[in-house]
């Protein structure tokens, strides 16, 4: 096993019932202390997702504030314009909300896909919510519900053959973009919650 030149990617061999040559390992040793428990969120006074909502929008990228749910860039996004649409209450099941919240991450939602298309050209999305950390909540005690947009060919070789992903945009012109063309932009005031 030889190491990168960068100290930290090691080639896979394809003898060992491995990947593709082509595949090589990223170690991320950093990440370690994230997976055991470090630096997530313990309740509500550290979750992302109660603090987001008393930052400014630029600096928590929230695209849109409702009565009871936002609507927020994924800081790691897994295409560009990714928005979260997250209840303000500190809930982890989507069996925990009212129905006014229900009905207002719905109705995000879907405003959510209208707007990413209009700005975007977006083809297609993929819509869901992991419920609970054994289904891929990185955040499980915070319900929060994923709007990922999708163009054809966006798994292209880059992803696939390069294993890098491209993002044309930073989060910052993305987030400015999207809250501009959300319904009501213009009409609505910065409120308390956003510090400004």
């Amino acid at each position: 096993m030889t190491v990168g030149p960068d100290g930290f990617t090691v080639p896979v061999s394809a003898d060992d019932g491995g990947p593709a040559a082509v595949f090589e390992h990223l170690w991320t040793p950093y990440r370690m202390a994230y997976i055991r428990g470090s630096g997530k969120p313990t309740g509500e006074h550290d979750c992302p997702f109660c603090l987001i909502p008393a930052m400014p929008d630029e600096q928590g990228l929230v695209v849109a504030r409702g009565a009871t749910v936002f609507a927020v860039l994924n800081l790691y996004p897994y295409n560009a314009g990714h928005l979260m649409v997250v209840p303000y209450r500190h809930v982890p099941d989507y069996t925990d909300l009212t129905e006014a919240e229900v009905a207002e991450l719905g109705a995000f939602t879907q405003t959510a896909m209208r707007v990413v298309r209009q700005v975007t050209g977006a083809h297609g999305f993929n819509i869901g919510m992991n419920q609970g950390s054994v289904a891929g909540a990185g955040i499980a005690d915070h319900l929060h519900q994923h709007a990922v947009p999708r163009w054809g060919g966006d798994t292209n070789f880059m992803p696939v053959i390069g294993l890098t992903r491209v993002l044309p945009q930073v989060l910052a012109e993305t987030r400015t973009l999207l809250a501009a063309a959300w319904p009501g932009a213009a009409s609505s005031a910065p409120s308390a919650q956003t510090g400004d």
